[in-house]
């Protein structure tokens, strides 16, 4: 047991700081690449590993769609096209400022999560969790604005890939979500159908974009310079942090492995100053909110878990019921 729960903490903290580590990655890459084509590489390769073990481990009967191919292609899409393309072209938009402005985005994921199954499931949060979505959105303000908020509302060059970030975070969400419904399929399974159907639409996109000329297909050179950086994504944040996170979830459960997206903003804060990046004090504020509110509402919700479990089996609990039921 205490060997599971270890194997689940490294997968996810492995995946959480390489999700950290990828932006400020990216945004070196894209000084040669767009990040169109750097996405296709990337996930094309992933694509191949996952399809190769996912043969090697299960067979070709875990290739079979059971039905479930409309399903696995819209959550796959919102994974790896909306995802994936959005984020780091809304990225690449902003220019060194969309390295923590991506980040801090993907470390909303949870609070984004809460307000989704809100909307669609009306299930109202905790007023203490409400307000940590506060505080935590509040703190996406201050590093997204830096401070100045009224500089950042009239600048539609910066809104703009903001809102891509957001729409690509959201896509990530949902896809999350998603993984209810194929109970039953490991997570090397549904990793790898999605990854597969998600990256062959965005590949269809992106020579769309192309035939149009938005875009244009790297040279041999470029790809020589951007291999480094193709290769940290393609095994960490790629095929590691997918499988690994969604193996050490399902360990940990969704509670515990929430807390490791608290390293995704650290770890792109840490390998930004080494870089010799900026960062001023409404960003290190807006920071310390996010985490505050991440870890807050994490050890609100399992408290309130215990006293409710601890209450279901207390027999005192059970004999002040059944006597305020005679009472009445």
């Amino acid at each position: 047991m205490k060997n599971n729960v270890l194997l689940g903490v490294i997968l996810c903290f492995i995946a959480s700081v390489s999700w950290g580590a990828m932006f400020p990655i990216a945004h070196h890459a894209f000084q040669y690449i767009d990040p169109f084509y750097f996405t296709i590489f990337r996930y094309g390769a992933v694509t191949v590993i996952l399809v190769v073990v996912l043969y090697w481990k299960e067979g070709k009967e875990a290739f079979q769609l059971e039905g479930k191919a409309a399903s696995l292609w819209f959550f796959g899409t919102m994974a790896f096209t909306v995802y994936n393309l959005l984020i780091f072209w809304g990225e690449d938009l902003l220019g060194e400022p969309g390295v923590m402005v991506a980040s801090i985005m993907e470390s909303l994921m949870p609070m984004i999560s809460i307000v989704i199954v809100w909307i669609l499931h009306r299930r109202r949060p905790y007023a203490f969790t409400l307000l940590c979505v506060l505080v935590a959105f509040i703190g996406a303000m201050l590093v997204i604005t830096k401070g100045n908020l009224v500089s950042f509302l009239s600048a539609t060059d910066d809104i703009i890939p903001s809102i891509l970030i957001l729409i690509a975070v959201i896509g990530w969400v949902i896809y999350t979500m998603g993984g209810n419904q194929f109970r039953g399929w490991s997570a090397l399974r549904y990793s790898t159908l999605s990854c597969l159907m998600g990256t062959l639409t965005a590949a269809v996109i992106v020579f769309t974009l192309t035939l149009m000329g938005y875009v244009a297909p790297p040279t041999v050179e470029t790809i020589k310079i951007v291999s480094p950086h193709l290769l940290f994504m393609i095994i960490f944040p790629g095929v590691i942090a997918l499988v690994g996170w969604n193996i050490g979830v399902s360990i940990l459960t969704p509670l515990n492995g929430l807390l490791f997206i608290n390293f995704v903003p650290v770890t792109t804060l840490v390998i930004s100053i080494v870089q010799g990046n900026q960062v001023n004090s409404y960003e290190s504020i807006g920071i310390i909110f996010i985490l505050f509110s991440l870890v807050s509402n994490n050890i609100y919700i399992r408290m309130n878990q215990k006293k409710k479990l601890s209450e279901q089996l207390s027999p005192r609990s059970k004999v002040l019921k059944t006597r305020k039921l005679l009472s009445e």
